[in-house]
């Protein structure tokens, strides 16, 4: 088993920025990738950016390619997403996911989820 909590969510204006962190304990830390995820109302779980187990491949989705950066310290058993140049429709509630057999853009793919960190740009 491994238990994902992430936290950092909250309220910012548009233009700003939010640094998300989701610890883990359990299993090897760094038998995993990790991604993050992110579900606004009424829309399915989408995703945002993933991690190798390494750290030395990163990926994202084009919408937050170049704003957004995702990291780990697998010494702390921690990764993270720093968010920039936040726009409205990035608000959602954000999810960290671990996958044993790598990263993907399918939600399935990954075997432990977070409860989720709310993320609220306002315009």
């Amino acid at each position: 088993q491994v238990q994902l909590v992430e936290s950092g969510g909250g309220l910012v204006q548009a233009g700003g920025s939010l640094r998300l962190s989701c610890a883990a304990s359990g299993r090897t830390f760094s038998n995993y990738a990790m991604g993050w995820f992110r579900q606004a109302p009424g829309k399915e779980r989408e995703f945002v950016a993933a991690i190798s187990r390494s750290g030395g491949s990163t990926y994202y989705s084009d919408s937050v390619k170049g704003r957004f950066t995702i990291s780990r310290d697998n010494a702390k058993n921690t990764i993270y997403l720093q968010m920039n140049s936040l726009k409205p429709e990035d608000t959602a509630v954000y999810y960290c996911a671990a996958a044993r057999t790598g990263w993907d853009k399918v939600p399935n793919v990954y075997n432990y989820w977070g409860q989720g960190t709310q993320v609220t740009v306002s315009s």
